[in-house]
């Protein structure tokens, strides 16, 4: 995997793109241009059989703004038999910006059997604007020779023009393009809502057309002024100070949690979570939160991270453990699902490993486990759903693990994040981040990574920083 390549704003100005989307997590009230004064544009430097490579821009000939949170564009293939991976190689406002979803057609046809959903997480594009490019990988994840002559959206295109086979919505209106088979009455929404069916790289199965609702749902994206805001106690969360381990026991500090503005962030704030350390246990501080009511089970689980392959100050080297999870207490009903990124490797493994762990016993080390290696350095959507006996897990909505059996959860658990040293291999100060965008948990369902980003978005155009309505255990 490899990491969003990014250009500031000022960057744009100076090669004449000033006018490209900004991504300030602002969601506007724009029309659906149904006008067509939004246009989508396609090319392709890939026509051969190694990959699918549509690149793709979205201009703004209209008036007024739109929020690109209500945007969404769908690219139709064929799988062939194999599934398919995705990849934003690059964009012009960043990949951390986007989403892309493969997602199993309910009718397939001849030409398409899937699609690629891509949706945006949020900000806005100016009249006039246009996204610039963004370039847009599928692989087959055996790296096998693709068949793009039968996709219904390719087309042998070297220069950016219009492709009435790839669709533009927005915020649930089709204003350009036609999907396999004629675009269905009321439009397709903003994200995908179909099945995955047996495409290990796609979305979780749910109804083509009326979704599950969940039984509950807690949304926050830590819009706080500290470790010590009454707001935070009382939506449930609880920042460690106590004893034990894992990594450096006895080091955990409120200190470490904090909530500063980041304009990389949906919605311009993060949770921050600090490691810190010079080389010795006393002058160690490890971070972690959790929730304090243990009530989640069934349902998706999903949050936006930043991972950090580098200390933000001094030298580099620790076995550093950057976390998203969910736990119960280590009793005979024990549960946990992890996501463990270890940039610097640990525990005798390589670097830039993301663990997915399901755990059936933490005193006889019994679980489950696989290692997505690649850097993950930047923002990522961490989604995992639990439902009908299997754990499945997904990072920017590709698949890279599952569970069932007796690894699948016993017992309501918290949901929990946390920064930790697994040892202190080396000496000198140095300073490590984790960063918190927004967390999210849906009951009783299992969404797909754009379902979530689509619930996720409509939190932040209504202005709600917090909401929880999961039922205590």
């Amino acid at each position: 995997m490899h990491p969003a390549r990014r250009r500031s704003a000022a960057v744009l100005a100076a090669l004449g793109l000033a006018g490209a989307a900004t991504v300030t997590g602002t969601a506007l009230a724009g029309s659906a241009q149904a006008d067509g004064s939004l246009q989508l544009q396609y090319k392709t430097t890939d026509t051969g059989t190694d990959m699918i490579e549509p690149w793709l821009t979205v201009v703004n000939n209209g008036s007024s703004a739109v929020s690109l949170s209500t945007v969404a564009i769908r690219y139709y293939f064929t799988e062939d038999g194999h599934p398919y991976s995705f990849a934003c190689e690059w964009a012009q406002i960043g990949c951390a910006n986007l989403t892309g979803s493969i997602v199993a057609m309910a009718t397939p046809t001849a030409t398409a059997d899937h699609y690629l959903e891509i949706d945006f997480t949020g900000g806005s594009l100016a009249a006039g604007a246009s996204t610039g490019d963004l370039q847009l990988r599928l692989t087959r994840t055996d790296w096998g020779a693709v068949n793009q002559a039968d996709d219904y959206s390719f087309a042998n295109q070297s220069s950016y023009a219009a492709n009435g086979d790839i669709t533009l919505s927005v915020g649930g209106s089709v204003v350009s393009g036609t999907a396999p088979g004629g675009n269905p009455t009321g439009a397709p929404s903003a994200s995908p809502s179909t099945s995955a069916s047996s495409n290990p790289t796609g979305s979780p199965t749910s109804s083509p057309t009326s979704p599950a609702a969940p039984s509950g749902v807690m949304f926050d994206d830590f819009h706080y002024t500290g470790a010590s805001d009454p707001n935070l106690t009382a939506h449930d969360w609880t920042v460690r100070t106590g004893a034990g381990g894992p990594g450096v026991a006895n080091t955990w500090s409120a200190n470490a949690v904090t909530f500063p503005a980041d304009p990389t962030a949906q919605g311009g704030q993060v949770m921050n979570l600090a490691a810190s350390t010079d080389g010795t246990s006393a002058n160690t501080t490890q971070a972690e939160i959790d929730t304090t009511l243990q009530k989640f089970l069934d349902g998706t689980y999903a949050a936006r991270v930043y991972f950090n392959d580098a200390p933000t100050t001094g030298p580099n080297g620790d076995h550093v453990n950057e976390t998203f999870y969910a736990i119960s207490p280590d009793n005979s009903l024990y549960s946990e699902d992890d996501f463990e990124y270890l940039p610097n490797g640990g525990w005798g493994g390589p670097a830039y490993s993301m663990y997915t762990t399901s755990w059936y016993s933490a005193d006889a080390m019994d679980r489950v486990t696989t290692d997505t290696q690649g850097s993950l350095q930047g923002w990522h959507t961490l989604v995992a759903t639990v439902l009908n006996g299997t754990v499945t897990y997904y990072i920017d909505g590709t698949q890279v693990f599952s569970s069932t059996g007796k690894y699948y959860p016993r017992e309501d658990m918290t949901i929990d994040f946390n920064e930790w040293f697994i040892d202190l291999p080396i000496t000198g100060a140095r300073t490590w981040n984790e960063k918190v965008n927004w967390v999210y948990f849906a009951g009783g369902v299992a969404q797909s990574t754009a379902q979530v980003q689509s619930a996720v978005n409509a939190y932040y155009g209504a202005g709600t920083n917090f909401t929880d309505t999961v039922p205590a255990s």
